[in-house]
């Protein structure tokens, strides 16, 4: 079994699953659907191939929260917004409007997300497209760029999710929130899982997703990478 590890990371990240309208929310963790997002970004897969999602999705996910962040709200006006009105040809003129939404976010977060297959080719292929991306990659948001590099330079593991998950050093920047550390969550992929998460992608052209269930674990604090140890 392989896995491909990413890191994401960066001021500001969103992972909605149950936006409407006016309010944007965002989850505590990478969603699935966003992750395979960024991964059919980085490869170049327009939202209408749903044959690649199709390639990508029963790939098991798991989440490392090394720095939890903090949720935050952005008050959200957009200006001169056309709404259809449900008129008949030919259409009259349509009045723009101002239109305001409350969006939230993760501020300060880092997570290690984990994909777990059996094709080590395809994630291979995902680990070279992280690298050099066909397209711009972000958190969830287009303005939401990442803070460090999503490609790990030894991202691509021969070994399980969770055996991963709990070895890989510590994806976060601050050292002060790493000494306070004495244990960090894990959310894991897992067909008897406790909690059902509406956001396993069939389609974003037609934004169709199914429900995955998912399992949290605690687990020990993972180590320092090598360079910062050494710093100390």
């Amino acid at each position: 079994m392989s896995v491909l590890l990413l890191r994401l990371q960066a001021p500001m990240q969103s992972w909605g699953i149950q936006s409407r309208y006016t309010v944007r929310d965002t989850g505590r963790e990478p969603s699935k659907s966003g992750v395979v997002g960024l991964l059919c970004a980085a490869l170049g897969a327009p939202r209408t191939d749903t044959a690649t999602v199709a390639r990508l999705a029963p790939l098991r996910m798991g989440v490392r929260i090394d720095a939890p962040g903090r949720m935050e709200k952005d008050f959200h006006t957009a200006l001169d917004v056309m709404k259809a009105r449900g008129e008949k040809p030919p259409y009259p003129k349509h009045p723009k409007f101002t239109v305001t939404s409350n969006r939230y976010y993760l501020a300060d977060a880092a997570f290690l997300v984990g994909l777990e297959g059996e094709d080590r080719d395809l994630l291979h292929r995902l680990h070279m497209a992280l690298r050099n991306p066909r397209w711009m990659l972000y958190l969830g948001r287009r303005a939401f760029t990442p803070g460090a590099p999503i490609w790990l330079p030894d991202g691509l593991q021969e070994m399980g999710l969770l055996a991963a998950l709990q070895t890989y050093p510590w994806v976060g920047s601050n050292l002060q929130e790493y000494a306070r550390l004495e244990r960090v969550r894990v959310v894991l992929e897992d067909p008897d899982g406790n909690e059902v998460r509406p956001d396993q992608p069939i389609s974003f052209a037609e934004r169709r997703f199914a429900p995955r269930r998912v399992r949290s674990e605690i687990i020990p604090v993972p180590p320092l990478p090598m360079i910062e140890q050494e710093d100390q």
